[in-house]
């Protein structure tokens, strides 16, 4: 058994809340005291935790996701010690470096430079190891042009690269990142990735939110998933991401199966949508019906449009009915329609269909309208077993083809 990094067992944080009343003029509130006198005004305790309970062992990449107000961030200051719980135990082994928020140990008057000793030090390093990682950590912030500049004269990217820079090269047995690396630029974002999966391959602890789902996947070997304050589950990071995925995805089909709450000018409404089976084989065709029915007066021809999403929210294919020159009139008897989907090979995983109508503009924009599953690929006895998770989201059809040329020659494109 791995040792274990981060023991939490029923950790909580509450917050105590004023339901006070807003009063705008000076004879507003002077009315309210003598009605309510000086009383106290009531407080609601808002649990921003609630019996939080999980082990992480060493070398574990963590990843923590949750809509937001879940608990996320209050957990990694908890942990952290930026603030105490309100009951709960948490045992942490071994030295911690996190990275909460933008420019968490700056001084706004100091330069990048200073600053560098400065949060160095607040994180636990030693003067002399500051110096021994200093060139490590301006080389990798990718500030020296503005080293000698106050950092109150700092974008808000370049906080959070001094910041992470000077916090990864701590080398600490646990680094917390909280979701500040959405402020960086795309090459940052990919060498603070690149650092965690070198630090985590060191045998350290990472924890991590984002936001961004892919990354926990590819980063993290678990996850877990938070909702008001509660772990939902904590297990792998695929297997957590996907219920996360299929918990956002039932609260937001729960919402727009609402046609009045439907974006779109409203005038045409799909009000019913069903799929010919739950389950497919990756080569099987998806038949998808539907029926829109005319809500208001509207006599313009107007096409149709299908996107299937993948479980992370990503469209991986589209059709419109206007590549076949498709247009319909819906009339006050409504319209039937079929949509057959013969391609492309989806890899296994969970997939949803967006379905709208349109003309000049959106009418109906009807999101998570239907969900079906692409089966794992079976393969035949004695054969090569192929590995469609692996490949891709889309597995391409292609042929391979030898190019024959003379010696000393190169064959053009």
């Amino acid at each position: 058994m791995k040792e274990i990094a981060i023991s939490i067992r029923d950790l909580s944080k509450s917050y105590t809340i004023a339901q006070s009343e807003q009063h705008v003029t000076l004879a507003e509130q002077i009315l309210h005291k003598a009605r309510k006198g000086f009383r106290p005004s009531p407080k609601e305790t808002f649990w921003a935790l609630k019996d939080v309970s999980f082990d992480i062992e060493c070398g574990d990449v963590v990843g923590i996701v949750g809509r937001n107000g879940a608990g996320k961030s209050t957990l990694l200051k908890v942990l952290s010690r930026i603030t105490g719980p309100t009951s709960g135990v948490i045992d942490v082994y071994g030295r911690v470096g996190s990275l909460l928020e933008v420019g968490t140990g700056f001084h706004q008057e100091l330069t990048g430079r200073e600053n560098i000793y400065l949060n160095g030090a607040i994180l636990g390093m030693s003067k002399s190891e500051i110096r021994r990682q200093f060139d490590a950590i301006v080389d990798f912030s990718g500030v020296e042009t503005f080293l000698e500049t106050p950092v109150k004269r700092y974008s808000s990217g370049m906080y959070v690269r001094l910041a992470f820079a000077v916090a990864a090269h701590l080398n600490p047995e646990i680094l917390i990142v909280d979701e500040v690396l959405a402020v960086g630029d795309a090459e940052f974002q990919r060498k603070c990735l690149d650092k965690m999966k070198d630090v985590s391959a060191h045998g350290r602890t990472v924890l991590f939110v984002s936001h961004q789902l892919q990354s926990i996947t590819s980063l993290c070997n678990k996850a877990v998933f938070m909702e008001q304050g509660r772990v939902m589950h904590y297990g792998p990071a695929e297997e957590t991401v996907a219920k996360y995925l299929k918990y956002s995805t039932q609260k937001s089909s729960d919402a727009k199966h609402n046609a009045v709450r439907r974006p779109g000018s409203g005038e045409i409404r799909i009000t019913s949508v069903s799929i010919s089976k739950d389950f497919y084989q990756c080569d099987e065709p998806r038949v998808i019906e539907f029926r829109a029915e005319k809500l208001k007066t509207y006599t313009s021809k107007v096409f149709f449009f299908c996107e299937i999403m993948d479980a992370s929210g990503g469209a991986v294919c589209f059709c419109d009915s206007r590549l076949d020159e498709i247009w319909v009139n819906i009339d006050e008897e409504g319209y039937n329609g079929k949509i057959e989907i013969r391609g492309p090979w989806l890899k296994p995983g969970s997939y949803s269909v967006t379905l709208m109508i349109c003309c000049a503009g959106i009418i109906d924009h009807f999101e998570y309208a239907c969900k079906f599953e692409i089966l794992p690929m079976i393969p035949y006895p004695g054969q090569w077993t192929l590995e469609s998770e692996k490949r891709g989201m889309v597995l391409p059809d292609f042929t391979y083809q030898e190019v024959v040329t003379a010696p000393g020659k190169v064959p053009c494109a």
